[in-house]
Protein backbone atom coordinates (compact mmCIF):
# COMPACT_ATOMS: atom_id res chain seq x y z
CA UNK A 1 0.00 0.00 0.00
CA UNK A 2 1.35 3.46 -0.73
CA UNK A 3 2.56 6.28 1.31
CA UNK A 4 -1.11 8.15 -0.10
CA UNK A 5 -3.09 5.15 0.39
CA UNK A 6 -2.21 4.74 3.99
CA UNK A 7 -2.73 8.25 4.64
CA UNK A 8 -5.97 8.05 3.36
CA UNK A 9 -7.45 5.05 4.86
CA UNK A 10 -6.03 6.56 8.66
CA UNK A 11 -7.62 9.78 7.85
CA UNK A 12 -11.25 7.57 6.94
CA UNK A 13 -10.98 5.53 9.63
CA UNK A 14 -13.48 6.47 12.27
CA UNK A 15 -13.76 4.55 15.85
CA UNK A 16 -16.09 5.01 18.63
CA UNK A 17 -15.07 5.22 23.01
CA UNK A 18 -16.89 6.04 25.70
CA UNK A 19 -15.29 7.06 29.13
CA UNK A 20 -15.69 5.64 32.80
CA UNK A 21 -18.16 6.74 34.56
CA UNK A 22 -19.89 4.51 36.96
CA UNK A 23 -23.41 4.38 36.92
CA UNK A 24 -23.15 7.99 35.18
CA UNK A 25 -23.23 5.16 32.27
CA UNK A 26 -26.84 6.30 31.66
CA UNK A 27 -25.44 9.26 30.12
CA UNK A 28 -23.95 6.73 27.52
CA UNK A 29 -26.76 4.95 27.08
CA UNK A 30 -28.73 8.02 26.86
CA UNK A 31 -26.26 8.90 23.85
CA UNK A 32 -26.14 5.39 22.53
CA UNK A 33 -29.56 6.16 21.71
CA UNK A 34 -29.07 9.12 19.61
CA UNK A 35 -26.58 7.32 17.63
CA UNK A 36 -28.91 4.14 16.66
CA UNK A 37 -31.75 5.83 16.12
CA UNK A 38 -30.01 9.35 13.89
CA UNK A 39 -26.58 8.26 13.44
CA UNK A 40 -26.83 5.64 10.25
CA UNK A 41 -23.83 7.32 8.53
CA UNK A 42 -21.88 7.49 11.71
CA UNK A 43 -22.62 3.82 12.23
CA UNK A 44 -21.79 3.03 8.58
CA UNK A 45 -18.41 4.17 8.99
CA UNK A 46 -17.17 2.89 12.72
CA UNK A 47 -14.63 0.73 12.56
CA UNK A 48 -14.24 0.08 16.40
CA UNK A 49 -15.48 0.48 19.67
CA UNK A 50 -13.40 1.50 22.89
CA UNK A 51 -14.35 2.08 26.58
CA UNK A 52 -13.28 1.85 30.46
CA UNK A 53 -15.72 0.38 33.29
CA UNK A 54 -19.13 1.50 32.30
CA UNK A 55 -17.96 3.14 29.27
CA UNK A 56 -16.66 -0.36 27.79
CA UNK A 57 -20.26 -2.04 29.13
CA UNK A 58 -22.14 0.26 26.65
CA UNK A 59 -19.82 0.00 23.87
CA UNK A 60 -20.31 -3.73 24.00
CA UNK A 61 -24.08 -3.68 23.87
CA UNK A 62 -23.89 -1.24 21.31
CA UNK A 63 -21.76 -3.10 19.27
CA UNK A 64 -23.18 -6.50 20.08
CA UNK A 65 -26.78 -6.92 21.12
CA UNK A 66 -27.68 -2.71 19.59
CA UNK A 67 -31.58 -3.88 19.99
CA UNK A 68 -30.88 -4.53 24.14
CA UNK A 69 -29.92 -0.51 24.56
CA UNK A 70 -33.22 0.27 25.63
CA UNK A 71 -33.47 -2.85 28.37
CA UNK A 72 -29.72 -2.25 29.12
CA UNK A 73 -31.65 1.63 30.53
CA UNK A 74 -34.17 -0.26 32.60
CA UNK A 75 -31.35 -2.12 34.18
CA UNK A 76 -29.06 0.66 34.76
CA UNK A 77 -32.18 2.45 36.23
CA UNK A 78 -33.05 -0.31 38.70
CA UNK A 79 -29.70 -1.17 39.58
CA UNK A 80 -28.93 2.13 40.79
CA UNK A 81 -31.73 2.41 42.68
CA UNK A 82 -31.23 -1.06 44.27
CA UNK A 83 -27.82 0.71 45.16
CA UNK A 84 -29.40 3.58 46.80
CA UNK A 85 -31.88 1.56 48.74
CA UNK A 86 -28.83 0.19 50.49
CA UNK A 87 -27.94 1.93 53.69
CA UNK A 88 -24.22 2.36 52.60
CA UNK A 89 -24.89 1.67 49.16
CA UNK A 90 -22.54 -0.67 47.22
CA UNK A 91 -20.03 -0.47 50.17
CA UNK A 92 -22.92 -2.26 52.64
CA UNK A 93 -21.61 -5.35 54.21
CA UNK A 94 -23.46 -7.95 51.85
CA UNK A 95 -24.15 -5.99 49.13
CA UNK A 96 -22.57 -8.17 46.04
CA UNK A 97 -22.32 -4.99 43.09
CA UNK A 98 -20.38 -7.71 40.98
CA UNK A 99 -22.81 -10.24 41.38
CA UNK A 100 -25.89 -8.05 40.48
CA UNK A 101 -23.99 -6.38 37.34
CA UNK A 102 -23.01 -9.72 36.44
CA UNK A 103 -26.24 -10.80 36.13
CA UNK A 104 -26.90 -7.59 33.91
CA UNK A 105 -24.68 -8.45 31.44
CA UNK A 106 -25.71 -11.82 31.08
CA UNK A 107 -29.11 -10.78 30.27
CA UNK A 108 -27.47 -8.96 27.54
CA UNK A 109 -25.15 -10.21 25.79
CA UNK A 110 -26.23 -12.61 22.71
CA UNK A 111 -24.68 -15.72 22.60
CA UNK A 112 -22.21 -15.20 20.60
CA UNK A 113 -20.95 -11.95 21.72
CA UNK A 114 -17.10 -12.55 21.98
CA UNK A 115 -17.27 -13.19 18.03
CA UNK A 116 -19.17 -10.34 17.10
CA UNK A 117 -16.88 -8.39 19.61
CA UNK A 118 -13.25 -9.53 18.81
CA UNK A 119 -11.11 -7.40 16.54
CA UNK A 120 -13.67 -4.42 17.09
CA UNK A 121 -14.26 -4.01 21.08
CA UNK A 122 -11.23 -2.75 22.31
CA UNK A 123 -11.94 -2.85 26.61
CA UNK A 124 -9.57 -0.76 29.36
CA UNK A 125 -8.09 -3.05 32.08
CA UNK A 126 -5.46 -2.52 34.95
CA UNK A 127 -3.30 -4.92 35.94
CA UNK A 128 -3.65 -5.31 39.91
CA UNK A 129 0.05 -5.38 40.58
CA UNK A 130 2.16 -3.47 38.28
CA UNK A 131 -0.84 -0.73 37.09
CA UNK A 132 -0.04 -1.09 33.87
CA UNK A 133 -2.97 -0.44 31.21
CA UNK A 134 -3.88 -3.47 29.13
CA UNK A 135 -6.68 -2.74 25.72
CA UNK A 136 -8.04 -6.14 25.29
CA UNK A 137 -9.45 -6.56 21.90
CA UNK A 138 -9.55 -10.26 21.65
CA UNK A 139 -12.46 -13.15 23.19
CA UNK A 140 -12.01 -16.85 23.14
CA UNK A 141 -15.82 -17.03 24.60
CA UNK A 142 -18.37 -15.16 26.12
CA UNK A 143 -17.32 -15.91 29.49
CA UNK A 144 -13.98 -14.14 28.93
CA UNK A 145 -15.05 -11.38 27.15
CA UNK A 146 -18.06 -11.13 30.58
CA UNK A 147 -14.70 -11.73 32.82
CA UNK A 148 -13.09 -8.71 30.88
CA UNK A 149 -16.33 -6.46 31.14
CA UNK A 150 -16.70 -6.96 35.13
CA UNK A 151 -12.70 -6.60 35.41
CA UNK A 152 -12.49 -3.16 34.00
CA UNK A 153 -15.19 -1.82 36.05
CA UNK A 154 -14.05 -3.63 39.28
CA UNK A 155 -13.23 -0.65 42.02
CA UNK A 156 -11.20 -2.49 44.56
CA UNK A 157 -13.12 -2.43 47.88
CA UNK A 158 -16.02 -0.55 46.39
CA UNK A 159 -16.72 -3.64 44.59
CA UNK A 160 -14.90 -6.06 46.45
CA UNK A 161 -11.81 -7.07 47.77
CA UNK A 162 -10.68 -9.58 45.19
CA UNK A 163 -9.77 -8.44 41.82
CA UNK A 164 -11.40 -9.73 38.52
CA UNK A 165 -9.43 -12.83 36.98
CA UNK A 166 -8.94 -12.82 33.54
CA UNK A 167 -7.10 -14.53 31.09
CA UNK A 168 -4.53 -15.98 34.27
CA UNK A 169 -4.01 -12.69 35.33
CA UNK A 170 -6.17 -10.01 38.41
CA UNK A 171 -7.29 -7.08 37.05
CA UNK A 172 -9.12 -3.83 38.05
CA UNK A 173 -11.27 -0.70 37.20
CA UNK A 174 -9.63 0.32 33.44
CA UNK A 175 -10.51 4.01 34.28
CA UNK A 176 -7.52 4.08 36.70
CA UNK A 177 -5.35 4.19 33.87
CA UNK A 178 -6.66 4.72 30.67
CA UNK A 179 -10.16 6.04 31.27
CA UNK A 180 -10.96 7.06 27.61
CA UNK A 181 -9.10 4.53 24.95
CA UNK A 182 -8.01 6.61 21.79
CA UNK A 183 -7.42 3.88 19.56
CA UNK A 184 -4.37 4.69 17.21
CA UNK A 185 -5.81 4.27 13.81
CA UNK A 186 -7.96 7.11 12.49
CA UNK A 187 -10.02 9.08 14.47
CA UNK A 188 -11.88 8.48 17.76
CA UNK A 189 -14.80 9.92 18.74
CA UNK A 190 -15.43 10.40 22.72
CA UNK A 191 -17.83 10.32 25.04
CA UNK A 192 -17.86 11.32 28.00
CA UNK A 193 -20.78 12.76 31.00
CA UNK A 194 -18.21 15.51 32.07
CA UNK A 195 -17.70 18.47 30.47
CA UNK A 196 -14.69 18.52 29.02
CA UNK A 197 -12.87 18.68 25.47
CA UNK A 198 -14.58 15.11 24.35
CA UNK A 199 -16.64 15.16 21.34
CA UNK A 200 -20.02 14.35 22.87
CA UNK A 201 -20.36 16.13 26.68
CA UNK A 202 -22.53 18.28 28.44
CA UNK A 203 -22.12 22.29 27.66
CA UNK A 204 -20.65 23.42 30.99
CA UNK A 205 -23.04 24.82 33.50
CA UNK A 206 -22.45 26.68 36.42
CA UNK A 207 -19.32 27.60 38.32
CA UNK A 208 -15.97 26.54 36.66
CA UNK A 209 -12.19 27.23 37.12
CA UNK A 210 -9.43 28.02 35.00
CA UNK A 211 -7.67 24.43 35.26
CA UNK A 212 -8.90 21.05 34.01
CA UNK A 213 -8.59 17.41 35.67
CA UNK A 214 -7.02 15.43 33.47
CA UNK A 215 -8.21 11.96 34.67
CA UNK A 216 -5.81 8.88 33.12
CA UNK A 217 -6.18 10.14 29.67
CA UNK A 218 -9.58 12.11 29.67
CA UNK A 219 -9.25 16.11 30.34
CA UNK A 220 -12.29 17.61 32.30
CA UNK A 221 -13.22 20.80 33.02
CA UNK A 222 -12.38 21.28 36.91
CA UNK A 223 -15.82 23.02 37.93
CA UNK A 224 -19.01 22.27 40.92
CA UNK A 225 -20.61 20.22 38.69
CA UNK A 226 -18.32 18.21 37.43
CA UNK A 227 -17.36 16.99 41.29
CA UNK A 228 -20.99 16.38 41.49
CA UNK A 229 -20.46 14.28 38.81
CA UNK A 230 -17.46 12.01 40.00
CA UNK A 231 -19.36 11.29 43.24
CA UNK A 232 -22.47 10.57 41.31
CA UNK A 233 -20.48 8.09 39.67
CA UNK A 234 -20.53 5.67 42.52
CA UNK A 235 -23.20 7.14 44.53
CA UNK A 236 -26.22 7.10 42.52
CA UNK A 237 -28.36 9.65 42.24
CA UNK A 238 -32.36 9.46 42.60
CA UNK A 239 -34.28 8.43 39.52
CA UNK A 240 -35.13 11.69 38.59
CA UNK A 241 -31.60 12.89 38.17
CA UNK A 242 -30.53 9.82 36.15
CA UNK A 243 -33.25 9.86 33.67
CA UNK A 244 -31.79 13.60 33.48
CA UNK A 245 -28.67 12.54 32.16
CA UNK A 246 -30.19 9.67 30.48
CA UNK A 247 -31.88 12.46 28.11
CA UNK A 248 -28.96 15.11 28.42
CA UNK A 249 -26.79 12.11 26.99
CA UNK A 250 -29.32 12.13 23.86
CA UNK A 251 -29.00 15.46 23.26
CA UNK A 252 -25.23 16.19 23.45
CA UNK A 253 -25.08 13.61 21.14
CA UNK A 254 -27.99 14.97 18.68
CA UNK A 255 -26.35 18.33 19.00
CA UNK A 256 -22.61 16.35 17.50
CA UNK A 257 -24.20 14.48 14.94
CA UNK A 258 -25.86 17.73 13.51
CA UNK A 259 -22.90 19.82 13.61
CA UNK A 260 -20.68 16.85 12.08
CA UNK A 261 -22.59 16.42 9.04
CA UNK A 262 -23.68 12.27 11.05
CA UNK A 263 -27.61 12.85 11.03
CA UNK A 264 -29.07 10.28 9.08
Amino acid sequence: MSSDMMYSFRMTVVNLSFAACGFLGIYHLGSAGAFLHHGDKLLASLKSYAGSSAGALVATVMLTAPDKVKHCKEFTYGFAENVRRQKFGALTPGYNLMSNLREGIEEMLPVDAHILASDRLHVSLTHSRSGKNLIVSRFNSREELIQALLASSFVPVYAGLQPINFQGEKWIDGGFTDSLPILPVGRTITVSPFAGRQDVSPLHKGRAFKTELRLANMNIMFSVENLKRLNQALFPPPPDRMQFLCQEGFDDAMRFLKTEGWMS
